[in-house]
């Protein structure tokens, strides 16, 4: 394979890797929990939501990991020095993947941890800790989700017409 058409495959790796985990934020922040928290009585949604959320952050750091070595072939078979957009690029990647960790690693096993103790959102200490865990929670995947867009945004503004065009460069 010539290294065109490796950097043409890292690019719809990562574009697909980050499509899928942009995606899975939104489906999951605006439709699979306010759905789930409106049709299924507590605590089953609770204990629903958070199966669905620690599932989620492993497909998100796995995305994140895609993203991060198709970026990686990406710039090893790039044909010019990184410039400043692919610095921006790569910045967003990198803080998007970093929330994706922070998520996955520590905020959602809290949040389980919490809700296996007996912990209702608002509701004495251990009630309180939970509604802190969460809000820090929903503002890390906010900022993942910005991050995310932004890294589209830029991987899909990178591209120069070139890359899909056939001809010499893609064959």
């Amino acid at each position: 394979m010539t290294p065109p058409r490796i950097r043409l495959a890292a690019t719809i790796a990562a574009l697909l890797a980050a499509g899928v985990w942009l995606g899975g934020i939104f489906v999951l922040g605006a439709i699979v929990a306010p759905t789930v928290f409106r049709e299924v009585p507590m605590p089953g949604s609770a204990d629903a939501m958070t199966h669905v959320f620690v599932s989620f952050d492993r497909l998100a750091m796995s995305a994140a990991a895609v993203v991060a070595v198709a970026e990686v072939v990406r710039m090893r078979f790039g044909d010019a020095a990184p410039n400043r957009l692919d610095v921006a690029r790569l910045a967003s990647a990198t803080l998007a993947g970093l929330c994706a960790i922070v998520q996955g690693l520590w905020l959602s096993p809290a949040i389980v941890s919490l809700h296996q103790r007996g912990a209702i959102r608002g509701l004495g200490e251990l009630g309180l800790e939970l509604e802190r865990v969460h809000a820090w929670s929903e503002r890390i995947g906010k900022t993942e989700a910005l991050l995310v867009a932004v890294f589209i945004g830029l991987l899909a503004r990178s591209l120069s017409a070139r890359e899909f065009q056939p001809g010499e460069s893609a064959s």
